[in-house]
């Protein structure tokens, strides 16, 4: 007890009285204080100090042609002077992916977040960052892959016009830069990067679209030939719910498989999470069929028709699991609009979607031998920058293709694709034919009465992409959905309802370069189905510096077709039932040696969940409306004897014949 005076208590103040300078004030006689008696700390306005800081940072909102601004982030090295500007367009939210570390430092700020982070680093380049419209600190309205101006936009904006006032506002409003503007991204960022080719702005020299969503129903992120990714769906509830994204979606099971078995049809979860708030949900539930609110905004066709006046690098991954189909289809489609174009650059990386920015040194449990990434980031993308943005560059010392070949582990520089190599080689389509009793034989099949092998494909009982459980959360979770394509196959094989043909041991290596063609002869009891093709890499029984390797099945390519598009991607009909129907459709593109001692392995199966939504196997309107009573067991026969044998067209590399 604490004392004043001798006096016990009166230190303690008094009660119900206010105590100033030692005087107790009887709570009704109390002086009246202002209210700025005791003012804020907090200034109105705190000016930041980075005097000492080794660049600069801007942050502006920059107003487009309709009079919307959108919120941009600028970061300038310190004594820039003629810098290039590489301009990044998202809707993930520009300040926090750039700015997640305070640093005074430029190499903290950017570090392994930016696949651009050599060229600002190291190359003094002006890094920029831009919400898209509609997100985060940006004005205006958010629409999924804004459409262009045109049927599907009635608006006088789009993506295009956005880059190009953009662009136009940076080389007018930073005396740092040189005028030269390239824009590069990766997913989304890639599509946004696609769409500044469209009516470029002057200004734009160069362009990186790397793992671009070009066309979301042929095989990036939302279809697969017809056939749905339900993950889908909660995208579009974490894109669109909110303009910061910042409502998760929830779920109420830890396995996917059980969560996505537990509700029916992909509508029954889109109306469990409220999904019908949002607008791109029933755009996509509308539009099941490759009808032309797809066709018309798929940028291969778009860019195809204009051509491309732009140098642009289409960076492409060899196992990505979101976007596998898009940049291979434009740079294509592109190379056949303009074969002899110079500006036209290929990369062909073993990635999953995004690794180019991460390290490149494996994938799950295979392994490359380097970072694979880094290669690419120093070795093929800031050469590529530095000769097109910077005024005083050398001629870039890279090939108009740069493609990693996977089973021997290595670079090479190519002409063209599919090449297979620089020179002395061609590709040799060869059928790889599916045999009676699950063999496999190469370039021949057996002459044979006509047989089949034949599965009970069920509803109920899907097939699992993943062994189970299957939880697409967290950091591990995260890891297992980036590495999916590449995990071991054998859990399918060892279902009854995968079929599985293998060649024997191979004596020689077999190359492939491009995309293997699957062409099925099937059946079913059913009216539709699905038809899931993998090409696998099995390896030999033991590998004795790797023995969790031994007997490894590696996916290097595999995709699925809904049946009822076997025909037409636009106009599904049924399959008749217990009838021979050819299903026929492209692989993704792979750059692969089957080396000597491994086996080629082909896998046929009729679901892929819950990667994808389950084909009720019987014939609906509109899958995503299909009803509990529409699911239904069918018998599957795939016909591997004879004339009818189903086979898969491999790109082989063979070594050029000599001419006589």
């Amino acid at each position: 007890m604490s004392t004043i005076h001798g006096r016990a208590g009166v230190g303690r103040g008094c009660a119900g009285v206010l105590m100033l300078a030692a005087v107790c004030w009887p709570a009704a006689e109390r002086p009246a204080i202002a209210a700025d008696a005791l003012p804020s700390e907090t200034p109105a306005a705190f000016l930041a100090r980075g005097d000492s800081f080794d660049y600069l940072r801007r942050e502006v909102m920059i107003p487009m042609r309709d009079g919307v601004k959108l919120q941009t982030l600028i970061l300038i090295p310190r004594g820039a002077q003629r810098a290039p500007i590489l301009l990044t367009r998202t809707p993930y939210g520009a300040t926090e992916r750039i700015t997640k570390n305070s640093s005074a430092h430029l190499s903290a700020l950017i570090d392994s977040t930016d696949v651009a982070d050599d060229a600002v680093v190291n190359g003094g380049y002006i890094r920029v960052m831009q919400d898209v419209r509609g997100k985060h600190g940006s004005e205006g309205g958010y629409v999924m892959n804004r459409p262009l101006r045109g049927p599907l936009n009635p608006s006088d904006v789009d993506h295009s016009t956005d880059t190009y006032d953009t662009i136009d506002w940076l080389v007018k409003n930073l005396p740092e830069s040189n005028g030269k503007v390239g824009i590069l991204g990766i997913s989304y960022d890639g599509f946004t990067s696609l769409m500044a080719l469209v009516n470029p702005h002057p200004a734009l020299r160069a362009a990186v679209p790397i793992n671009a969503m070009v066309d979301g129903w042929r095989g990036d992120d939302w279809f697969h030939n017809g056939a749905f990714r339900l993950d889908s769906l909660r995208y579009f509830h974490d894109q669109e719910a909110t303009r910061l994204s910042n409502l998760s979606w929830w779920t109420d099971h830890y396995d996917d498989y059980d969560a996505w078995l537990s509700v029916g049809a992909a509508s029954d979860m889109a109306r469990l999470h409220g999904l019908e708030q949002v607008g791109f949900t029933a755009k996509v539930m509308n539009h099941p069929a490759y009808d032309a609110f797809w066709q018309e905004q798929a940028l291969d066709k778009i860019l195809v028709q204009q051509g491309v006046g732009v140098p642009v690098m289409l960076v492409h991954s060899l196992w990505d699991q979101e976007d596998i189909y898009g940049n291979i289809a434009l740079y294509k489609a592109l190379k056949a609009r303009q074969p002899s174009n110079p500006d036209l650059y290929l990369v062909i990386g073993p990635w999953f979607h995004h690794q180019e920015r991460l390290d490149g040194s494996a994938i799950g449990q295979i392994r490359f031998g380097s970072d694979t990434a880094q290669y690419f980031r120093l070795h093929v993308l800031r050469p590529f920058l530095d000769h097109y943005l910077k005024d005083d560059a050398a001629p870039a010392p890279i090939t108009p293709v740069t493609a990693f070949e996977t089973g021997t582990n290595r670079w090479l520089a190519l002409p063209g694709w599919p090449s297979g190599c620089a020179a002395g080689c061609r590709i040799d389509h060869q059928n790889l034919y599916l045999q009676a009793g699950g063999d496999l034989r190469l370039g021949s099949s057996v002459a044979a009465p006509a047989a089949f092998e034949s599965y009970v494909s069920d509803p109920a009982k899907p097939v699992p992409y993943l062994p189970r459980p299957i939880h697409i959360e967290g950091d591990e979770g995260e890891t297992n959905w980036q590495t999916w394509l590449v995990s071991d196959q054998r859990d399918a094989a060892a279902r009854t309802d995968v079929l599985s043909f293998a060649t024997p041991a191979l004596k020689d290596a077999v190359k492939i370069s491009g995309e293997p063609v699957a062409n099925l002869i099937a059946s079913t009891s059913g009216t539709d189905g699905d038809f899931v093709v993998k090409l696998i890499d099995v390896y030999p029984d033991e590998v004795g510096r790797e023995p969790k390797m031994g007997g490894y099945q590696l996916m290097i390519s595999a995709d699925i077709l809904r049946g009822r598009y076997r025909d037409s991607f636009s106009n599904p009909k049924a399959i008749p039932a217990d009838q021979k129907q050819v299903y026929r459709f492209a692989l993704p593109t792979a750059n692969h040696v089957f080396l000597p001692g491994h086996r080629i392995m082909v896998q046929v199966q009729s679901s892929w969940f819950p990667l994808y939504d389950r084909n009720p196997q019987s014939y609906v309107e509109n899958i995503f409306f299909a009803k509990p009573a529409d699911y239904k067991k069918a018998t599957i026969k795939i016909f591997d004897g004879g004339s009818n044998a189903s086979f898969v067209d491999l790109p082989v590399v063979r070594a050029a014949v000599a001419a006589p």
